[in-house]
């Protein structure tokens, strides 16, 4: 595979967490200037351009690397639905909080896991990052528009609808899941996932909030990953990961 330099920058910082063990980093959250790239619906309902999905690397799909790049990937188009959640509940009183719904999606990756012959506990794990993930966005968009309110959404997408969208995503993402065992157990797991994911932001062109949510909602990924006692982040900030240290890179 061929790196740039920016992104051997990146690799050597995420090696150098994951040997370090040290948990702290964490990606910088900045008021998201644009939309961040989204499913086609996403698009519409923002007016953002359309953003080519990321490029496939340089290596076999069946490789590490292309095990990891697509959990990457669908997490950061999964990213984008929340900017559709946010609009949806904007102006209504609707709590980002919803343990209903994040239990509904928590039992059904958990059942689809089991029948895709993956680890439920690992995937509801991985879940939940995702789930964190959406909240920063969905929280720091409101926040965004609370302090501007000329740059909220002019529309209210269908939440019933959006959810379809999220669902077909939790899909996809599950049997990315299942059959990236090998790949997400191996020591290149961290500093693999960090270079996908540094590829990622580059080709959405994720700002500041997108980006710290794509870090948090990786977190949990690679197998050798645990929870770290650190200080307590920031709202929007996710604990440290060699994903968020090499994010944090750019």
């Amino acid at each position: 595979m061929h790196l740039t330099r920016s992104m051997r920058r990146a690799l050597a910082a995420a090696a150098a967490a994951a040997v370090l063990c040290s948990g702290t980093g964490a990606a910088a959250v900045a008021a998201p200037a644009h939309p961040a790239a989204a499913a086609p619906s996403a698009r519409r309902a923002t007016g953002a351009m359309p953003v080519h999905p990321a490029a496939p690397a340089a290596v076999g799909a069946h490789s590490s690397y292309g095990r990891l790049d697509p959990l990457a990937a669908l997490s950061a188009e999964r990213l984008a639905t929340g900017d559709l959640v946010a609009a949806a509940k904007w102006g209504t009183g609707s709590p980002v909080d919803d343990p209903a719904r994040e239990r509904e999606v928590l039992d059904a990756v958990a059942r689809e896991a089991r029948e895709q012959g993956a680890d439920p506990a690992m995937t509801v794990r991985v879940f939940r990052d995702q789930i964190e993930a959406s909240k920063i966005v969905q929280r720091g968009l409101h926040r965004r528009w609370d302090a501007d309110p000329g740059q909220a959404p002019a529309g209210r997408p269908d939440l019933s609808e959006v959810r379809k969208e999220i669902n077909r995503i939790n899909g996809a993402l599950v049997r990315a899941l299942a059959g990236s065992a090998r790949a997400r157990s191996a020591p290149s797991c961290a500093p693999l996932l960090a270079a996908a994911a540094v590829q990622v932001r580059r080709v959405r062109h994720l700002d500041g909030l997108h980006t710290a949510a794509l870090a948090r909602s990786l977190r949990s990924v690679c197998a050798a990953a645990r929870p770290t006692a650190a200080p307590a982040p920031g709202p929007d900030q996710p604990v440290g990961s060699p994903a968020a240290t090499a994010l944090a890179q750019r």
